[in-house]
């Protein structure tokens, strides 16, 4: 589903690209809509959250740019470096290697990239989610603090909650972890919520949702290195003995550790997997919604008639995605969590042995 997610979204990149051509060589005075800027820049990182377009003038919530340059500590907002202006010797590079990013000229005349800590952004979409997160589950709590829970059951959305916690939990962690899960519980539900409150955000077409969060490598990244670094850390010997020394003939392990390389592969391909499938599929789903979105603005180009035909059907097609990317936005923060739990089980098979 991801290759093939990814392959429709370049192709139809590339049809609207297409499309648009023949409109602006009509001679009309309208400006070019560049579908592939439209969905690279919304899947992409920035400076400043864009927020709209209004009467020409583009909406945007600056943001906090730290950065340390060959003169120092900087630190400011990201309107004193919109379009094409510098402060303090800094600009946003507008090509390159470094397209997008803030840059200095060095003292050969190329560009330099500066020590950058800015508050990009998808950096403040992350502290957004995650504080809302901390307070859905402390708004929770505060129920539980208050309600003896045998006695009167959760409803509304702390009952929600209780019935996801417990689905998570019973039905996917117990059993993939196994007798020690509680040890990993808090580590896989919070990945579970942290992946779907953001999945969840990235659809909401305003602000402060529409950042394409984790449709960025970066957190996925992060994600995948601490499931990674739970299977390896906390492993048992029997785990680290069929990475040394697996089960197989004796000629594949001595003298040439050739199942030795593959079981050390995995411990490497596993948490791999895990960052490209949650990146790629979301940052798919994104483009794809967007695409068809900008159907509607190269179809108006063309002629009244076409533009309302393909207004309508695009618009049942949005829907339509916008109810896939739910589903997706939650099968994505299951798979991952699953995955997850299931390579920590399989990192505690000496748990498993004593429990039998």
């Amino acid at each position: 589903m991801c290759r093939s997610m990814r392959w429709i979204a370049l192709i139809l990149i590339g049809m609207l690209g297409f499309a648009a051509q023949p409109a602006a060589a009509s001679g009309s005075q309208e400006e070019k809509v560049d579908v592939a800027e439209v969905i690279f820049g919304h899947i992409g990182d920035s400076y400043g959250w864009h927020i709209t377009e209004w009467n020409g003038s583009h909406v945007v919530i600056p943001l906090p740019c730290i950065v340390r340059s060959s003169t120092g500590w900087h630190v400011f907002m990201s309107s004193k470096i919109e379009h094409g202006h510098a402060y303090k010797g800094l600009f946003i590079a507008e090509e390159g290697r470094y397209a997008d990013k803030i840059v200095e000229m060095g003292p050969d005349g190329n560009l330099v990239r500066p020590f950058d800590i800015s508050i990009t952004k998808n950096v403040a979409s992350l502290m957004f989610g995650s504080a809302l997160l901390v307070l859905l589950v402390l708004s929770c709590a505060r129920w539980y603090r208050k309600h003896d829970a045998v006695e009167k059951a959760p409803g509304g959305f702390t009952g929600l909650m209780e019935m996801m916690v417990m689905m998570v939990h019973d039905d996917l962690i117990k059993d993939a972890v196994g007798p020690d899960h509680r040890k990993y519980a808090p580590y896989l539900l919070t990945a579970f919520f942290f992946i779907f409150l953001n999945n969840l955000l990235g659809i909401v077409p305003f602000f402060p949702g529409g950042a394409n969060l984790t449709g960025n490598i970066a957190v996925t990244f992060v994600l995948a290195m601490c499931t990674f670094l739970a299977v390896n850390l906390f492993a048992d010997r029997h785990y680290w003995k069929e990475i040394f020394w697996p089960d197989g003939p004796i000629f594949l392990k001595c003298p040439i550790p050739i199942l030795q390389v593959i079981e050390i592969l995995g411990m490497f391909t596993k948490p791999f997997s895990l960052m490209i499938r949650l990146f790629a599929n979301i940052m798919a789903g994104h483009a794809m919604i967007l695409g068809l979105v900008s159907v509607i603005f190269v179809a108006a180009r063309i002629g009244p008639v076409i533009g309302g035909s393909m207004t309508v059907i695009t618009m049942l097609f949005g829907v339509f995605m916008d109810c896939l990317e739910l589903l997706v936005a939650y099968i994505q923060a299951y798979v991952f969590t699953m995955l997850s739990a299931v390579f920590i089980g399989l990192s505690r098979q000496g748990a498993h042995a004593e429990n039998q």
